[in-house]
């Protein structure tokens, strides 16, 4: 562990902070554009903005690397990135706001892939599952350290975007400094929604619905508290009691899904979601107990969703199909987070605030009906050859290049003499 620590501690460093500042920002956004005055509905745009970026970024961040290296492309994306953060104070109307959260999404796509390409390749094989649990664990905690900082000062003042700013020139500091010889160059991932449809059309039902639902959630639920007339550190929070309840829930809900048919884990996680949606539209705003337990309630089920629906997919799929899967996968979750906060809103205006709920409790029962349709349609895999469920981040299709289950990098290790083009990444 003290070695591979050492190997990727500079890297995890860079993360940790590129997480925080991210986190701030994602809900800074939305608690500062209801400040403002901004519609509902152009909130819900902000957000699927960031999502244009991010998957335009993880499409296009290989062809930077390639020109520009890997320190050069961190480099030049965390500037333009801390010069976004900072122009949401200056520029203060929607239209600016919207061209900064594509800028913004597109930037931190390209970041997250440099850092976990890298960790990649400093990881051996039986250090893999190590760490990404690491990663995991930095992940949980820089994100919810990032939901606390919004109470460091007035959301409606310049200083908490200023913060995101100085977090992600910090950033920079380790991967300038770092020895590590850089890596490949990234993996060019595509979406085959035919492919994955044949491979599992529960999963790529359930990862639409995932990206549908949790997508206006991260976006919306900030502004959802707001409304609902709680404070910012109950914005902090409840945004913190649902990431920590889903990261907990990884590992029971992985170790029972590798015991039995995983769609039917699946299937119940999916009407769990239901009920935390159910239960904070009705109740959400009868006490701040009320507020935090439906967020935990909410994040326990509806958080480990992504991994489960990836789980199953490559349940099903040829072993070296995992990154083109995966990959794929993560994709259509960004196109489903794209869509979802346009949708959310539509919703809450039709029937109040904590109508978000009310839309992901809908999401989420259409993932139960299927999945209940597919039981009949399909027999199950053996246990004997389920995949691992692995808690995977919902960060960048390089994520899934960590993941022990990918068999192309134990190939690859096993043969360092073989020649890629004879087992092409996707």
């Amino acid at each position: 562990m003290k070695t591979m620590l050492l190997s990727v501690g500079a890297l995890l460093i860079s993360a940790a902070i590129l997480l925080a500042g991210g986190g701030l920002l994602s809900s800074l956004v939305a608690v500062r554009a209801e400040i403002e005055g901004f519609p509902l509905t152009m909130i819900g745009l902000l957000l699927s903005g960031y999502y244009i970026g991010f998957v335009s970024g993880c499409l296009l961040t290989p062809h930077m690397v390639a020109t520009a290296g890997h320190i050069r492309a961190f480099g030049a994306l965390a500037a333009l990135t801390a010069a976004a953060s900072l122009m949401h104070a200056i520029a203060l109307n929607m239209v600016a706001w919207m061209l900064l959260r594509v800028i913004t999404g597109f930037c931190f796509a390209g970041l997250y892939m440099i850092i976990e390409s890298w960790i990649n390749e400093r990881a051996t094989n039986k250090m893999r599952g190590q760490v990404l649990a690491v990663y995991r664990i930095v992940d949980l905690v820089a994100v919810t350290a990032g939901q606390f900082m919004l109470t460091a000062a007035n959301p409606a003042g310049f200083m908490l975007f200023s913060l995101v700013a100085i977090l992600i020139s910090l950033s920079i500091v380790p991967v300038a400094m770092t020895r590590a010889i850089a890596p490949k160059p990234l993996v060019q991932t595509s979406l085959n929604l035919s492919k994955l449809i044949k491979t599992s059309p529960f999963a790529v039902a359930g990862v639409l619905g995932v990206g549908l639902a949790n997508g206006a959630f991260w976006g919306i639920a900030p502004v959802y508290v707001q409304q609902m007339g709680y404070d910012i550190l109950m914005v902090a929070s409840f945004m913190s009691a649902a990431i920590i309840s889903g990261a907990i829930a990884q590992w029971p809900v992985g170790y029972i899904s590798d015991l039995v048919d995983r769609r039917k884990v699946l299937i119940v996680v999916a009407l769990g979601s239901v009920a935390g949606g159910v239960f904070l539209y009705m109740f959400g705003a009868v006490s701040a107990s009320f507020m935090l337990g439906g967020g935990l309630l909410y994040g326990l089920f509806a958080m480990p969703l992504f991994a489960l629906c990836a789980a199953h997919a490559n349940d099903y799929a040829e072993g070296d199909e995992f990154l083109s899967i995966s990959g794929g996968l993560l994709l259509l979750y960004g196109l489903g987070s794209i869509v979802g906060p346009v949708l959310a809103p539509m919703v809450m205006q039709w029937s109040s605030p904590s109508g978000l709920f009310l839309y992901t409790a809908i999401i989420h029962m259409v993932v139960f009906v299927f999945g209940v349709y597919r039981l009949t349609r399909r027999s199950s895999v053996p246990l004997s050859v389920q995949e691992d469920y692995v808690a995977v981040p919902r960060t960048t299709p390089a994520i899934f290049e960590i993941d022990p289950r990918n068999t192309l990098s134990d190939d690859v290790e096993n043969n360092p003499d073989a020649d890629p083009e004879d087992n092409p990444a996707p």
